[in-house]
């Protein structure tokens, strides 16, 4: 499965937000599996938006043929596009299915591996911090992913709720880092929580 992560920075809400909804249009596009998505918590006026498709096959050809049109109605009302495909590697929590009809709150972490340490924070990803993430409550499910070849890698992750995750992370991140050794593994390490806006979901 591919992951498309779409980051921007809105300046006509209006216009964005009714260009959003033509999106609806990705139904019927072959190999496509769901797209959501909401806005930064701690940035004004970014916002994140997650696409799946069965194969990066049939995004390449969603994206020579329908991508354009669709687009098309949103021009002009963002800056600073940033997208990032990434290839699925496991799930964070079992059962992962791209549906976001009952999360609140999504947490993305995208993180820059040194190359020769990429399999080890793959290893700790699914050893340490996985068990941890799926165990709290409120956390519905995630994915890693992994883009090639930059030893680039994607945690997304999908709660209830924002006061279960807080939860989580102040009880348990520092002592699970070291754990993992995650300043060995992690060149760079940036990340944002997103709250959902459920008309944006295709």
């Amino acid at each position: 499965m591919l992951v498309k992560w779409m980051r921007c920075t809105v300046v006509d809400k209006v216009g964005f937000e009714r260009g959003q909804r033509k999106w609806a249009g990705l139904l019927g596009e072959p190999g496509f599996r769901a797209q959501g998505g909401g806005w930064s918590r701690g940035r004004q006026g970014v916002v994140h938006l997650f696409g799946f498709w069965e194969s990066r096959a049939f995004y390449d050809s969603f994206m020579a043929r329908s991508h354009d049109r669709l687009a098309a109605s949103q021009t002009g009302t963002y800056q600073d596009m940033r997208v990032r495909l990434f290839e699925y590697r496991f799930d964070v929590k079992t059962g992962f299915e791209p549906m976001f009809a009952d999360a609140d709150l999504l947490r993305v972490a995208h993180c820059r591996v040194h190359e020769e340490r990429a399999e080890h924070f793959a290893l700790m990803q699914e050893k340490v911090w996985n068990p941890a993430m799926a165990g709290s409550p409120g956390m519905l499910r995630g994915i890693f992913a992994e883009a090639e070849p930059e030893s680039e890698f994607l945690v997304l992750s999908m709660w209830d709720s924002a006061a279960e995750r807080a939860k989580y992370r102040t009880e348990r991140v520092e002592r699970l880092a070291l754990r993992a050794q995650i300043g060995a593994d992690v060149a760079a390490i940036a990340g944002d929580v997103i709250d959902m806006e459920p008309a944006w979901t295709v």
